[in-house]
């Protein structure tokens, strides 16, 4: 799979921004989104090869949105990874269970945000 257009979202303008400058740097076209109604919406109009999404948000967490654009037959292909602070081994399995790919732990590194692009090329 190909990919070309990443989706952040985070509801911390600091973190969208980091993750967003890392995802630019490393040549990928960049959409944002600051909440999880937003990243709904943008999944299906943007259709992104890849979202980033924080868990913890304001009105709908980050697992209320994956299971959402899980669940949509146009978008249910996107895979999701989870960037949150939340890094234990149920928060991993429950992660897991709402459809997200993968989950990378607060504070990352850039090479563990591009490891992840890598893993879904």
């Amino acid at each position: 799979m190909a990919i070309n257009k990443i989706m952040v979202v985070d509801d911390s303008s600091v973190d969208l921004l980091n993750i967003q400058n890392i995802v630019k740097d490393a040549g990928y076209t960049v959409v944002t989104a600051s909440s999880g109604k937003e990243a709904i919406d943008k999944s299906v109009t943007e259709m992104p090869d890849l979202i980033f999404m924080d868990v913890v948000m304001q009105q709908m967490d980050g697992y209320q949105a994956c299971r959402d654009i899980t669940h949509n037959a146009a978008t249910k292909h996107i895979p999701i990874v989870f960037v949150t602070s939340k890094g234990q081994k149920a928060d991993r399995m429950w992660a897991e269970m709402q459809g997200g790919k993968s989950l990378v732990q607060k504070p990352y590194t850039p090479a563990q945000i591009i490891e992840q692009i890598n893993a879904f090329k």
